[in-house]
């Protein structure tokens, strides 16, 4: 048994097809395919079921695979060790962020963090919240930012800042005459919401007190991007909830005709780092913190800022 063959059975577990499995391995299928039989034949049991369409792994299989992704991720260890004694600061991070987060955070740090350690390669990707957790249970991710507290087994979670929802809103609709909204001048009817998936949508259906989407004049619309909700605010009719943070860019204009903050106390959303507790490299972890905290504004990095809005049911 070898850790190359370890790292096959993942991949193949993964992907659930042998080309995809050897492809992402940078191997031909019939190498990956002959040392995945060889360690089946070792152990004297069928890991795949290659008579199902994606392959399905078995009920030993997906044992031997859970055990192969801790052996897998405790070798991975030892370069993270060498690198802390070094003291060097280079490695690759692999990071899954949330779509309502990703398009107004990442700006605001990367361009330093890249410049300050050119020997970081990181690997982003953007993807809903049950994707990331899922990624990262399966060592497909190294650390999420994620919207918290989402209280997984063995998972530890680092509160970065917390930002409010503001309500972006139509000038054509009667709430805009006011300064300042309460929860319960909201509903459901008026509302452009977020698809199923996104932890937003949840939050905003908790601020809420219905969880049917808008349907104006025979259309119903849910997205994927919250500029788009923006956009149609914009030209149609009703409200949306932004996070704080996608405010920051609007011009004067943009901000004083549509945004409108809640009264206290004001729903806040907290953002953290969510990784593994075993995770090695937390010297990345913790240059990559340390980038965000000094990327965003400083009263966002209070605790206290008002309700944490839970997003989980």
């Amino acid at each position: 048994m070898t850790l190359t063959q370890l790292e096959y059975i993942i991949a193949v577990d993964n992907l659930k097809s042998f080309a995809r499995a050897a492809a992402s391995c940078h191997v031909t299928q019939p190498t990956l395919s002959m040392q995945v039989k060889k360690l089946e034949e070792d152990l004297g049991v069928l890991l795949f079921d290659r008579s199902k369409k994606p392959i399905l792994t078995t009920d030993i299989g997906q044992r031997i695979v859970a055990q192969a992704r801790t052996i897998i991720r405790e070798a991975n260890r030892i370069p993270g060790i060498i690198q802390d004694e070094q003291e060097t600061v280079k490695g690759e991070l692999r990071v899954g962020i949330i779509p309502t987060l990703g398009p107004y955070l990442l700006p605001l740090f990367l361009p330093h963090f890249m410049q300050a350690y050119p020997d970081v390669q990181l690997n982003i990707q953007e993807l809903l919240s049950d994707e990331i957790m899922h990624k990262l249970q399966a060592d497909q991710l190294d650390i999420g930012l994620l919207v918290t507290p989402i209280k997984a087994d063995g998972f530890t979670e680092v509160p970065l800042f917390y930002e409010t929802f503001v309500v972006y809103m139509s000038t054509s609709h009667p709430l805009s005459e006011k300064d300042m909204i309460n929860f319960d001048d909201l509903n459901m009817d008026d509302m452009w919401l977020l698809q199923e998936g996104h932890c937003f949508r949840s939050q905003v259906v908790n601020i809420c007190s219905d969880n049917e989407p808008a349907t104006y004049r025979g259309l119903r619309f849910e997205s994927g991007s919250l500029e788009t909700l923006r956009r149609i605010v914009e030209k149609q009719y009703g409200y949306t909830l932004l996070p704080e943070l996608a405010t920051l860019e609007l011009s004067e204009e943009l901000y004083s005709k549509h945004v409108r903050t809640f009264r206290n106390p004001q729903p806040v959303r907290e953002v953290s780092i969510v990784l593994r507790r075993s995770f090695m490299k937390r010297k990345l972890v913790d240059l990559l913190q340390n980038a965000i905290l000094e990327s965003v504004p400083d009263i966002l990095k209070n605790s206290k800022r008002g309700r944490v809005v839970e997003w989980r049911e």
